[in-house]
């Protein structure tokens, strides 16, 4: 297996339990702000997935602040969680790298935690939980450079295509641009750390790499781009 890490994040996860930390048997840092206290500390009664703190246009981050929904965080991180959700659909679609995009998919979820806790505000007990490693980012090179060498070079630009997986993958591509957009005034005003904004850098590159790769395992055609 290529990527060493490949398997750090897998737990036991159940039906009863879906939204666990990937590493530890606790709620994810991202989600902590979407219950109310009364779940997120374990208490009696069935579990409520609405809290009515967010009626008036504001929400949390983890670090406690309260800030407008509209906030730049929030539409990183807003990105983010379409991001993922494509790369979902994409999954299911190319059986072949599910395994790898869930891993992918393991990784955003890090790094909105990482996103959700602004280093302005944020206390180091929270930075700790939150922290998104270098290492991710050397691994996705790693990934590209194995499925580079899987592929035929290209010689023409070529058109999101290549079949359904290919053409979400392509998708998904836009979209992690669009939140690497969003991320950089964040990292420009001291909110987030250098390495997300390397991170999301490298997966567009990564997503392009691979939405070629499940074009060529499922025996599509890319469509080269000609000038009309």
């Amino acid at each position: 297996m290529l990527r060493g890490t490949l398997f750090r994040h897998v737990i036991p996860r159940t039906e009863a339990n879906p939204l666990l930390h990937p590493r530890k048997l606790t709620l994810h840092p991202s989600y902590m702000t979407l219950f109310p206290a009364s779940f997120r500390q374990g208490s009696g009664g069935p579990p409520r997935i609405y809290t009515r703190t967010g009626d008036r246009g504001q929400t949390s981050t983890y670090a406690g602040d309260r800030r407008p929904k509209d906030d730049q965080l929030f539409e990183a991180l807003g990105s983010l969680d379409e991001l993922t959700s494509l790369l979902g659909i994409a999954s299911h679609y190319c059986a072949e790298l599910n395994t790898e995009l869930l891993d992918v998919q393991r990784d955003l979820q890090d790094l909105a935690s990482c996103v959700a806790t602004p280093l302005s505000v944020a206390k180091e007990s929270h930075l700790k939980r939150t922290r998104f490693e270098e290492l991710r980012v050397t691994e996705l090179e790693e990934l590209i450079d194995f499925h580079t060498g899987l592929l035929p070079p290209l010689t023409s630009f070529i058109l999101p295509s290549g079949g359904l997986a290919s053409a979400t993958l392509h998708l998904a591509r836009a979209v992690c641009r669009r939140s690497e957009r969003r991320i950089v005034p964040l990292v420009a005003r001291g909110d987030t750390d250098q390495v997300v904004l390397r991170y999301i850098n490298r997966l567009s590159d990564y997503l392009f790499t691979v939405a070629r790769r499940a074009a060529a395992l499922q025996g599509a055609a890319e469509i080269p781009y000609k000038r009309t």
